[in-house]
């Protein structure tokens, strides 16, 4: 195995409306900033699929990749759901190593978690020389910041069929232009919600005429 391939993956766990919005898709009080009013979307979108999907997801990796925004707001429940119907991915996120990104100075009082933030895409990219499966789940700003630079292996879209027309995009105004290339054929879940995954290219977006 090559030095290369025996390095981590950095994976992008997003769930996205079609039009693109990643805000607050998990309660009406995850992030209500800007006026946010739908809060919550993803709700009535409950999908035996995609939540065998999702826990899969977690039982994989052995590192996890948060934003302060949602480390605030994963710190502040998790550790309060180890029991019950939840149980089984509150242990998880509570047992595995946690990495928050965050350029202010302080001191984080969950177990198992250590702040990053002098130089976020080469401490990132250092993470897959240490751990094997690295999630980043939600964290928009910051997965804006490892899109930008390519620090990542796949970005997993769950895409669900709804239109908020306003929220937080994945791929804002201003985003960086990236090509990037399907790893594996699209999925769809009996409720209609469509699975991507994607990789980056180290290749600019072309231009050109069609039919020339």
């Amino acid at each position: 195995m090559s030095e290369e391939n025996a390095r981590g993956r950095i994976v992008i766990d997003l769930f996205s409306t079609l039009d693109g919005v990643v805000q607050a898709p998990g309660g009406p009080e995850e992030d209500p900033s800007n006026g946010f009013r739908f809060g919550g979307w993803q709700a009535p979108f409950e999908d035996e699929a995609v939540g065998a999907d999702i826990v899969a997801g977690l039982q994989s990796m052995d590192a996890l990749l948060l934003g302060r925004r949602t480390y605030d707001i994963f710190a502040a429940y998790w550790p309060h759901h180890v029991d019950g119907p939840e149980g089984m991915i509150g242990r998880i996120i509570n047992a595995v190593p946690k990495y928050v990104a965050s350029r202010s100075e302080w001191e984080p009082e969950w177990e198992n978690t250590t702040r990053i933030g002098a130089d976020v895409p080469s401490e990132v990219d250092a993470l897959r020389d240490r751990h094997r499966s690295i999630h980043v789940i939600g964290s928009v700003d910051l997965v804006q910041t490892l899109l930008a630079s390519q620090v990542y292996d796949e970005l997993k879209l769950w895409t669900y069929p709804l239109v908020l027309g306003q929220g937080k995009r994945v791929f804002p105004e201003g985003a960086t232009p990236a090509n990037v290339r399907l790893l594996a054929p699209a999925t769809t879940s009996p409720l209609g919600v469509l699975t991507l995954r994607y990789g980056p290219v180290d290749l600019a977006p072309q231009t050109g005429t069609v039919g020339e």
